[in-house]
């Protein structure tokens, strides 16, 4: 019986990456279009943004969950090319927007945690992909699934040239296991404004010795929306207080204090 299992899933492990192969480099759709012009395009979708595929059962159950605040023709040329992104992929899966209402400096990581939290409330999810919004996929070989690795989706954006900026480098998007985020205890929610969290989280996956998994340049392809950065966090840089952070858990298990929206809508 194991004998038998074990053939199954390289089976249709098999299929997966056949599946993946057969597709390529997609062009990114940079217009922004207007709110009913994407629902009719998308007419596939459930409430909350929600997609399974109709006419197979999907092996990869995958949130995405997408830090927000002012960012609305970003959103919306995001939404306009990961949902047929994620769907030629076969994927059942779930868009999570979690907007900051509040003017503090942007927190990524604190949204991060709180995405994830209220995803495994929803839906039992085997994949999270912390991903921002302003970062396009161009290649449908990028499977947006979870392996025994944490992996970063990010190798070659635009905006560097197509080129992994630096080695230890884990921004834009990475995809993580349940088991994975919470056992490096998730983001830091000590990063206000732009920066450092990323890094942070690096850290945190290399002190509990896992390795992180990333594609090739030729298909882990981003295209960055053109966008006014926030403010730099002036810690981002300091390695002596991202260090200091692996020790203490300040992250999932810590109290939320930033005021976010909650809703259901068609396409998030």
């Amino acid at each position: 019986m194991d004998t038998m299992i074990a053939g199954l899933e390289f089976a249709m492990a098999y299929l997966d990456d056949v599946f993946i192969k057969s597709m390529g480099i997609q062009p990114v759709k940079l217009q922004i279009q207007t709110w009913n012009s994407m629902m009719e395009n998308q007419t596939g979708l459930q409430p909350g943004g929600h997609y399974t595929p109709p006419n197979c059962t999907p092996r990869h159950r995958v949130a995405i969950i997408v830090p927000y605040r002012n960012r609305n023709a970003h959103l919306w040329i995001f939404l306009n090319n990961i949902h047929p992104f994620l769907q030629r992929q076969q994927l059942d899966y779930r868009i999570f927007v979690i907007e900051q209402l509040t003017m503090v400096p942007f927190n990524r990581g604190m949204l991060m945690n709180i995405g994830f939290i209220e995803a495994q409330r929803i839906y039992d999810f085997t994949c999270f992909i912390f991903h921002d919004v302003d970062m396009i996929p161009e290649n449908d070989k990028n499977a947006y699934n979870c392996v025994n690795s944490p992996r970063h989706l990010i190798v070659a954006a635009d905006v560097y040239k197509y080129k992994l900026p630096y080695e230890s480098y884990y921004g834009g998007a990475m995809a993580m296991k349940a088991e994975q985020f919470q056992s490096v205890n998730g983001f830091s929610n000590q990063f206000f404004g732009w920066g450092g969290e990323d890094d942070d989280l690096f850290n945190r996956v290399k002190k509990k010795m896992m390795s992180i998994s990333r594609y090739s340049k030729e298909i882990a392809r981003y295209t960055m929306i053109k966008h006014v950065k926030e403010h730099p966090n002036p810690n981002r840089l300091h390695s002596g207080c991202r260090n200091i952070l692996l020790l203490v858990p300040i992250s999932l298990g810590s109290p939320f204090h930033l005021p976010t929206a909650k809703g259901i809508v068609p396409l998030v």
